[in-house]
């Protein structure tokens, strides 16, 4: 049973989900786990989702020692053997490093498995680890997206493909299996700022998840209004957007805040020393968690609020929480996933509701 809502953007029910990357699980002492006994948490935490009545559960594909979710179809599944409601997705699955032949198969397998619950986003990946572990040249980034997410387009079909293109061997009538109960997997496009991807996602009619992870969340708008009017010139009916953005819930503003910034300014410090960029702020961190901001950190009423708030600015009915960060203990990623389904999504439906 699924909990919606109207849409405000026109017929779409308003589902509400979780998204993590896997990060590394902490004990109380601070100290890292295995990775063996970080993924079986995750299992948990997912199994979790499904009881307190969330919609989408989804895991983001990486592959560094401290984000080491590389197969989140597997742990998909095995979250997929104890829930039962639940959809089970990637978010996301960088198909540019990946045969999107195998990518069909695994998730086609996996929605046999979960009784028709298995779905896809498909994205280039805020991270480009994948590339030089693959043999893929970043040179082909743009080329490599382009062609796989073609491929996979008609692979989605569920019929003989015949394709060719540079960046894997041609097909040729060649049948794919196994085929899915419901004749094709839902699948996303993940954008985090590009035009290009947000037209794309509309020429293949495939719903849009908008990847917001800092600055203003308004600024997303003109992409929502994009793929609406693309859509329409391609002859495709109207999808749904999504939103995909970081956040954590505690009892308190002030306790969650607390809770997330150190951990944050540690992930957010290694990854500006990789790529070059400034490190971050505690004002910069308040100024996203803030009105308007791309951090949904706080209470429960403070993130139902802001999630109703970006939902009818972007014209999206979908919002997936990216939670957790590494350090963070799992004890607090459940309290952040049993508040998130049991206090903030059932206030986002009442405040969306007519």
């Amino acid at each position: 049973m699924t909990h919606e809502a109207p849409s405000p953007s026109g017929g779409h029910p308003i589902t509400l989900g979780l998204d993590t990357f896997g990060d590394v699980s902490h004990d109380a002492q601070g100290r890292p786990l295995p990775h063996g006994a970080s993924i079986r948490n995750l299992v948990a935490e997912g199994v979790l989702a499904d009881q307190v009545g969330l919609d989408h559960f989804a895991i983001g594909e990486h592959h560094t020692d401290w984000m080491p979710l590389s197969a989140a179809d597997v742990v998909l599944a095995a979250i997929a053997s104890r829930t039962s409601r639940i959809r089970l997705g990637s978010g996301v699955t960088v198909i540019s490093s990946d045969d999107p032949v195998r990518v069909y198969q695994r998730y086609a397998t996996l929605d046999a498995v979960s009784d028709g619950r298995a779905e896809l986003i498909l994205g280039r990946g805020s991270s480009t680890e994948s590339f030089p572990l693959f043999g893929y040249d970043l040179a082909d980034y743009d080329l490599l997206f382009e062609e796989k997410v073609n491929l996979f387009a008609e692979l989605r079909k569920e019929k003989p493909v015949s394709w060719s293109g540079s960046t894997r061997p041609a097909l040729k009538d060649q049948p794919v299996y196994p085929h899915s109960e419901s004749g094709a997997i839902p699948t996303w496009i993940g954008v985090g700022g590009s035009p290009q991807s947000v037209v794309r996602a509309a020429r293949y009619g495939f719903p849009l998840m908008l990847a917001i992870i800092g600055g203003p969340t308004a600024r997303f708008a003109p992409f929502e209004q994009l793929f609406r009017q693309a859509l329409e010139q391609y002859g495709h009916p109207d999808q749904p957007v999504g939103v995909h953005s970081p956040g954590h819930v505690a009892a308190t503003d002030e306790q969650a805040i607390d809770e997330f910034w150190p951990h944050y300014e540690t992930a957010i410090l290694k990854v500006a020393r990789q790529r070059g960029f400034r490190p971050p702020t505690f004002e910069q961190f308040m100024y996203d968690v803030g009105p308007g901001g791309a951090l949904f950190v706080g209470s429960p009423e403070t993130v139902a609020q802001k999630i109703v708030t970006t939902l009818k600015d972007l014209g999206a009915s979908r919002f997936d929480l990216k939670y957790g960060m590494n350090g963070l203990p799992h004890e607090a990623l459940m309290t952040n996933i049993e508040l998130f389904g049991t206090e903030v999504a059932p206030r986002v439906r009442d405040l969306m509701s007519p």
